[in-house]
C-alpha cells in the first residue's frame, strides 16, 4: 500500500520520522563533541574526501545539526540545508559563494538593516558591486540586471515596510537570465510560503526568529539543490560560521509547535493592524492582511496567512513614535522578531539605522515607522497596551 502525502503540519511535527536509532528517544539526542573518533586510518581519509559520509569535526558537520537540517530541507522542499551560527553568516556565505571581484548582486532596496550594512560596507571591500533596486516592480528588476550580475535577492515580506515581492515573477525574470533568485524567508516560514516551489533557487532563514521562536538562540540556515550545498559548504567550514550542536537542538524543538506559533502570530497581527487602522494617531498601517496593502492580492496568491509582523506610522513623526514605544507594557521595547513575546521598535534608529537619511526615506523607513512583532499574548491586551500608548500622543 502506498503511503500517502503527509500533510505540512504533520512534517513539521515528524520531520523524516527518524528517531534515535541506539535508543528509540523521541526527543533526539544532543551531539556536542567537537571532534569524532575514526575507526582507522583509512577511515579517517575517507571522511575527509567526503564529509557527508560520516564526522570528523563539528565545524564541517554535526549529527544534530545534520538531522536539523534534513527537517528544514523537507519542509522547504529543497534537497539540502545549511546551518550557520546566525542568519547574517549565511546570507554572507550564500553572496561570496555566488559573486567574486568584478560581480554585482541585485538586491531589494528595503531589506534587514544588517543586510543592508553586509551589502554596502564590506562587499565592496571585495570587489562585489551591489544595486538596489525597488522589487516590487518586475520591470525595475530587468533594468536593473547587469552583465556582471550573478545573483538577484528578495526579502518577501520586507522588513520593515512590508513590502511583499513577487517570487514567481522575480524567478522567471532570473533564469531568463540565468542566474539565482535568493529569497530571505525569514518573515512569513515555510508554514506560510514555500519559495522554492514559486520558482526561487535558495532560501534563507534567521533560524533566530520563528523558527526557534523563543528568543533564546541565534542561528541562520540556507536551504536548496545539492548544487547549492556544493557551492556554499567549502565557504561555511573554511570560513568557520557553523552552528553549534545545541542550537540546533533548540530549532528543532521549535519547530515541532511552527504551525501552532504562526497560526496564533497570524490571527493576533491581524487584530492589531485593524485595531491601528481605526485609531485617531495613526497615520498608515502595513501588514499584507489588511485590504488595503499595496500587495494585498499578491499576499493571498503566494502566502498561506500573512505573518505575525505589522509596521505603521504614527502622526507626530519621530517624537511620538517614541512616546508610545516609550509608554508600552505588555509590548516590549527590542530589537528581533518571532518571539512569543511582543516585540515593539523603532526601525530608523535601530535595525535599519545603517541606511542614510536619504536611503531611509526612498525605501519608506520613514522617521516616525514603527514595528511590532506581534506575540503570543492574548490579542484584547496587546490592543489594550497599544491603545494606552498611542492616546498620549
Amino acid at each position: 500500500m502506498e503511503h500517502r502525502k503527509e500533510s505540512l503540519e504533520t512534517l513539521i511535527v515528524h520531520g523524516d520520522h527518524k528517531l534515535d536509532p541506539l535508543t528509540g528517544s523521541i526527543a533526539p539526542p544532543i551531539y556536542p563533541a567537537s571532534t569524532f573518533a575514526f575507526k582507522s586510518t583509512q577511515h579517517g581519509a575517507e571522511l575527509f574526501i567526503n564529509h557527508r559520509k560520516g564526522y570528523y569535526y563539528t565545524r564541517v558537520a554535526n549529527p544534530t545539526i545534520n538531522q536539523m537540517c534534513t527537517r528544514m530541507a523537507l519542509l522547504e522542499g529543497g534537497e539540502t540545508a545549511l546551518a550557520f551560527a546566525s542568519g547574517m553568516a549565511a546570507i554572507h556565505a550564500v553572496f561570496i559563494a555566488l559573486a567574486g571581484a568584478g560581480d554585482s548582486l541585485l538586491l531589494s532596496d528595503t531589506i534587514y538593516g544588517g543586510t543592508y550594512a553586509l551589502c554596502s560596507n564590506v562587499l565592496p571591500k571585495i570587489g562585489i558591486e551591489p544595486i538596489w533596486v525597488d522589487t516590487t516592480d518586475l520591470e525595475t528588476i530587468k533594468r536593473g540586471i547587469a552583465k556582471n550580475t550573478r545573483g538577484i535577492f528578495i526579502e518577501t515580506p520586507a522588513n520593515p515596510t512590508l513590502k511583499v515581492i513577487d517570487i514567481a515573477g522575480a524567478a522567471e525574470i532570473a533564469h531568463s537570465r540565468g542566474i539565482p533568485l535568493i529569497v530571505d524567508n525569514t518573515f512569513p516560514t515555510p508554514y506560510l510560503q514555500r519559495p522554492l516551489e514559486l520558482g526561487a533557487d535558495i532560501v534563507i532563514h534567521s533560524a533566530t526568529k520563528y523558527l526557534g521562536g523563543h528568543g533564546d538562540l541565534v542561528g541562520g540556515l540556507v536551504v536548496g539543490s545539492e548544487e547549492v550545498y556544493q557551492k556554499v559548504h567549502p565557504i561555511l567550514s573554511n570560513v568557520g560560521g557553523c552552528m553549534s550542536p545545541f542550537n540546533a537542538w533548540l530549532i528543532i524543538r521549535g519547530l515541532k509547535t511552527l504551525h501552532i506559533r504562526m497560526e496564533r502570530h497570524c490571527q493576533n497581527a491581524l487584530e492589531v493592524a485593524r485595531f491601528l487602522e481605526g485609531h485617531r494617531a495613526v497615520e498608515t498601517v502595513w501588514y499584507p492582511g489588511l485590504p488595503g496593502h499595496p500587495q494585498h492580492e499578491l499576499a493571498k496568491r503566494q502566502m498561506d496567512n500573512f505573518g505575525g509582523m505589522v509596521a505603521f506610522e504614527v502622526k507626530g513623526g519621530k517624537e511620538a513614535g517614541r512616546r508610545v514605544m516609550d509608554s508600552v507594557h505588555i509590548c516590549t521595547l527590542a530589537v528581533s522578531l518571532g518571539d512569543v513575546d511582543t516585540l515593539i521598535q523603532h526601525p530608523a534608529s535601530m535595525t535599519h539605522s545603517t541606511y542614510s537619511e536619504e536611503a531611509l526615506l526612498a525605501t519608506g523607513i520613514t522617521p516616525g515607522l514603527i514595528r511590532i512583532s506581534v506575540g503570543l499574548e492574548k490579542a484584547n491586551d496587546i490592543i489594550d497596551d497599544l491603545r494606552d500608548a498611542l492616546d498620549k500622543i
